[in-house]
């Protein structure tokens, strides 16, 4: 008997002395998100005991297409509700769980180093020989790009001289090194790059930047999931996204 309870104390300090294993909630998010989702992810940590968020940025059609592929994630977010409709449809995401938690603003920025440019009737001028966008096939900023200038009977003229980009941060670090003459990006992106890039105007979009975030439907931790989305839509993590630019849906 003496033996059993020496072993049952034993047992009872070595689980006392391991490290207690967080829970893991795994969030895909567009890029245009990294600065200020990491910051919620902290602070949604000190609210869920043993909870721990990893994320995984890119833009929301690779994002997608993770997913669709059995990318282990629990929580979706895209730019663009064309990509969340792509993944409802492919039920890749419960529907009840959907949510739209802010939205954003198109806008054309050049390098600071740049020959100044007065808006986005300049891009038809020849001395502006490259423009980044993100790929429209991908890309949610890129198609919301490509729509605008189609609007604005550009896309003709300025197509030959467009670089696609892999993400709105691409096309971000495009401009900010100097490597092209112009690009669009989120306006909560410019406000990153203040030092480097300039923006020339905010640019009206047909359609407005929503963004969506939804539970994956093969998530295992579905729960833990709900609870992060609801942070997101909660009053302190609003705050958070509002410092870093977003607007209300």
């Amino acid at each position: 008997m003496r033996i059993g309870l020496d072993s049952k104390w034993l047992l009872m300090l070595v689980f006392a002395v391991l490290p207690v294993r967080a829970e893991e909630v795994v969030v895909s998010a567009a890029a245009s998100l990294t600065n200020a989702f990491k910051e919620v992810g902290t602070a949604f940590e000190k609210t869920q005991a043993e909870a721990k968020v990893t994320f995984n940025f890119a833009a929301s059609g690779p994002l997608l297409q993770q997913i669709e592929n059995g990318a282990p994630v629990d929580v979706f977010v895209s730019a663009d509700q064309e990509t969340m409709n792509a993944a409802e449809k492919k039920q890749l995401t419960i529907p009840a769980t959907r949510r739209n938690f802010v939205s954003n603003q198109l806008v054309l920025v050049q390098p600071k180093a740049g020959s100044p440019l007065k808006g986005i009737g300049d891009l038809a001028n020849d001395t502006v020989r490259r423009i980044a966008i993100g790929n429209p096939a991908s890309v949610p900023v890129g198609r919301y790009t490509r729509e605008v200038l189609q609007a604005e009977r550009l896309w003709d003229s300025v197509q030959p001289r467009v670089i696609n980009a892999d993400s709105v941060r691409q096309v971000l670090d495009y401009v900010a090194r100097g490597e092209v003459d112009a690009g669009f990006v989120y306006a909560t992106d410019a406000a990153i790059a203040t030092e480097k890039v300039t923006v020339v105007g905010t640019i009206s979009t047909p359609r407005p930047v929503v963004y969506p975030i939804a539970v994956v439907s093969t998530s295992r931790r579905t729960k833990l999931a709900e609870s992060f989305i609801a942070f997101v839509l909660a009053p302190e993590a609003q705050s958070i996204l509002r410092k870093y630019g977003f607007a209300k849906p």
